[in-house]
């Protein structure tokens, strides 16, 4: 009986958060002396017998047109009708917004308990307590699984994905795949250096820019950090940043290995956001402002005066 992760992607490429998803299922497999096989919807670009470097010995793949674009209902019957076909009784998904959207409507039809935004592997000395986050990422909470079938949705940037060797069977799975009940009649996508909820690195900015025609600074420095750049909420309700762009409890959460924060002042919304964050640098010249106390690094200073300078300085280290 293999843990079975789900293998999300767009534009033909598995995202990131998927590997980190296989290195967690083939961990989770190697606790219960199972296997671990992983099941991709629809069709990629990406070499998926490559994937067996991440723990898995098998691929199983539905290959179908209607499974192009997301549709949370009929991904989630494919899912439950993979899952009996498979055997499996734990499955995995990332908690981005396709685990989301999906893995709770698995959970309802396979019966199964769920612990979405995991951050760590269950403890399986007496019972399946699987760790979460709660209140946004401001405690944690040991959730015991008590039921056959186990979902777990894996908070992104928690789990260290590792590569290895080896290569994954490819398995063409054949299950019915449902009509769907959504027509798509056009797709805008968000262009840009980094995708933020991929990012590993997020420059973000606030009301201390004073304005949209200062965020070249923004930019400027999350180009030589190859980062993506975010902003608040205040910055994004004033329109000088577009809405996908706002962090926060209300927008994006993200949890990148570093966070910058440019004349932001950190209340609670905004923190609830990025407070996964691993490493978190705060610029402001309110020696006051809440997010200092949140904050790994800080710099008490004007983001006019400090931001040209510490781009210089990384532009200089990376010559």
């Amino acid at each position: 009986m293999p843990v079975l992760i789900f293998i999300d992607h767009a534009d033909g490429h598995i995202k990131k958060a998927s590997y980190e998803a296989l290195t967690y299922g083939a961990a989770v497999a190697k606790q219960l002396n199972d296997s671990a096989e992983g099941l991709l919807l629809g069709s990629v670009n990406d070499d998926l017998a490559a994937l067996g470097k991440y723990g898995v010995s098998k691929i199983h793949q539905v290959s179908n047109e209607a499974l192009s674009h997301l549709d949370a209902q009929v991904y989630a019957k494919v899912i439950e009708e993979a899952v009996a076909s498979i055997g499996a009784k734990v499955i995995v998904f990332s908690h981005n917004q396709t685990g989301k959207a999906v893995a709770p409507r698995v959970a309802a039809g396979l019966k199964a308990g769920i612990v979405t935004g995991a951050v760590g592997l269950p403890d399986i000395s007496s019972g399946f307590v699987v760790k979460k986050s709660v209140f946004s990422g401001k405690a944690f909470a040991n959730v015991n699984i008590t039921s056959a079938i186990k979902v777990i949705s894996l908070n992104p940037n928690s789990f260290k994905t590792v590569a290895g060797e080896g290569t994954a069977e490819i398995n063409q799975l054949n299950v019915i795949v449902p009509a769907s009940k959504i027509k798509i009649t056009a797709v805008n996508k968000v262009s840009g250096e980094v995708p933020l909820t991929e990012a590993e690195i997020v420059v973000s900015g606030g009301r201390g820019l004073k304005g949209p025609e200062n965020w070249g600074m923004v930019e400027e420095l999350a180009h030589v950090l190859h980062a993506a750049t975010a902003c608040s909420r205040p910055v994004a309700d004033s329109h000088w940043r577009p809405h996908h762009e706002h962090v926060g409890q209300t927008g994006v959460q993200i949890a990148p290995d570093l966070y910058i924060a440019l004349g932001i002042s950190g209340a609670i919304q905004h923190l609830a956001g990025v407070n996964r964050s691993k490493t978190i640098v705060v610029i402001n010249k309110d020696p006051e402002a809440p997010f200092f106390k949140a904050a790994d690094y800080g710099i008490v200073g004007d983001v006019f005066d400090v931001v040209p300078k510490l781009t210089e300085e990384i532009k200089k280290l990376k010559a």
